[in-house]
Formats: C-alpha cells, structure tokens, sequence
C-alpha cells in the first residue's frame, strides 16, 4: 500500500518516460534522443518548473547545490527559499526557520555546528558552568564565541552554545543571525521559547555601539592601568557609566592597599 509520496514520484516517472518515448520516436537515429538533459530541447520534463519543484523538494543540501549549477534556469529553482528551507530543516526534523540569510551561501551547509543555543548570561554563570549544563567542551564554547579567555563575561548579553545532540533541534524553531560576536550567520534556538527580542538593534547599530564601547573600554584601561579584561569588568558592573567603573575601581584599589594586598 503506498502513501501520496509514491503517488507523485509514480507522475513523475510517467511524465519522463512518456517524453523520452515521444523524444525517440521524433528522431530515433539521434545518439543523444535518450539523454537526460535539460540542454535537450526535446527533453520538456527536465525545464518544467513545476516538475523540477516536485523533484528538488525531495533532494538534500549537497543535490541542490550541485542542481543550481546545471543551469540558470534550475538555479531559478533551485534557490528557492522554500525549497532551501525543507532541505535544511529535513535532516534534523525543525519545525521553522525564520530569518532572512544575509548570504545565500548559508543555505548551502547544514552541518551540526551551524546551530548553537543562545543562552542568556546571568550572575554566576562561567564558561565551565555552562560547558557541564549543555555537555560540550569549553573550547568550542570559547572558539564559537571569539572568546580568549573568560574575562568580560559578564559585558554580554548571552553566549552561543554549540549543540552536541542533535534531538535537541527536534521540532525547535530556529532563527538565522549574524552574531556580533560569532562574526557569521548561526542557527540559533531558544530553548526557553522567547525567541530573539524585538527591541534588539540592527547589525549596523550594534556594530557602531561595540566600536564606542571599545573606545571607552580602552580609555578606562590607560586611565587605570590594568588590562583589557579587568577594564571590561568595571565597565560592565557599573552600567556601562565610565566614571562609575573608575570610581569602583579605586574604591577596591584602596581596599586593597588597606589590607596590604597591593
């Protein structure tokens, strides 16, 4: 008994088989009657859009790829945003994509380490905290995110997660972003739900801000003599407010030479 899938690929056989039979019966001396080819005028089956929907919506990442280079024409097809989303979505069985790549290169791998958890940072999280919750390795945490150590953690708002198990992503939605941090185009699910806020800036604001925020990062560092990573930490518990961050620093500065540690 077949199911609505066997149904279709059963017209698609007798589509082709009739067109190569009507092909070879127009011209049966022709050596190349019975070549499959969309270069083939005779060969209607292959430059048909409906058709070639039909069969490009079965065919994985990789098939497409190879398929958009045929031709211009199954390019066309083959780069079809719902096409692309299927065949991304498929091996991992998601339930959504949403979002608009910024390249069309994104499409072309769906590999496991282009999906990552966005988890939000709280107070007492660390790296190794979060590499033993989500069972992944701190490298890959701190290589996902850009990271060279653990200092200023706290200055940002989340870190990717890279994902070990593949039922995780199980009817997730997922949401293509260009992290910040990251510098590329991530998958990224929400474990808890929310999905990515609505009030977050668009790339260009966000990249402006970490330019200022670098900026003032560095003058906090030659005004107190420290480095880049003690700076962004009295930046980041201070609000953001430059001469809180100083004054917070030298608050602990004289404590410190109080009790004789400095």
């Amino acid at each position: 008994m077949g199911c609505c899938c066997d149904e279709e690929e059963d017209d698609i056989l007798k589509h082709l088989n009739s067109t190569i039979a009507t092909t070879q019966t127009l011209n049966p001396s022709s050596p190349s009657s019975d070549i499959i080819s969309p270069m083939n005028s005779h060969f209607s089956a292959l430059t048909s859009h409906d058709l070639l929907r039909l069969i490009f919506h079965k065919l994985p990442i990789p098939d497409l790829a190879r398929s958009s280079c045929v031709c211009r024409f199954w390019n066309s097809v083959a780069s079809d945003k719902e096409i692309l989303a299927r065949a991304f979505k498929a091996p991992w069985k998601l339930a959504h994509v949403i979002g608009e790549p910024v390249s069309g290169i994104f499409w072309r791998d769906n590999n496991l380490g282009k999906f990552a958890i966005s988890h939000r940072i709280v107070r007492g999280d660390s790296v190794a905290s979060l590499a033993v919750k989500y069972s992944v390795q701190v490298m890959d945490i701190k290589r996902l995110n850009n990271m060279m150590s653990e200092h200023g953690i706290y200055s940002r708002e989340r870190l990717l997660i890279p994902i070990s198990d593949p039922q995780i992503l199980v009817g997730q939605t997922c949401y293509v972003e260009l992290d910040t941090y990251a510098k590329r185009e991530v998958a990224v699910v929400y474990l808890d739900g929310t999905g990515p806020s609505v009030n977050t800036p668009s790339l260009l604001q966000r990249t402006r801000s970490e330019q200022a925020k670098k900026r003032v990062i560095h003058s906090l560092k030659r005004s107190m003599q420290v480095d880049d990573g003690t700076a962004e930490y009295y930046f980041s518990i201070s609000n953001g407010d430059p001469r809180a961050a100083f004054s917070e620093f030298s608050e602990d500065l004289r404590w410190e030479r109080g009790v004789g540690l400095s």
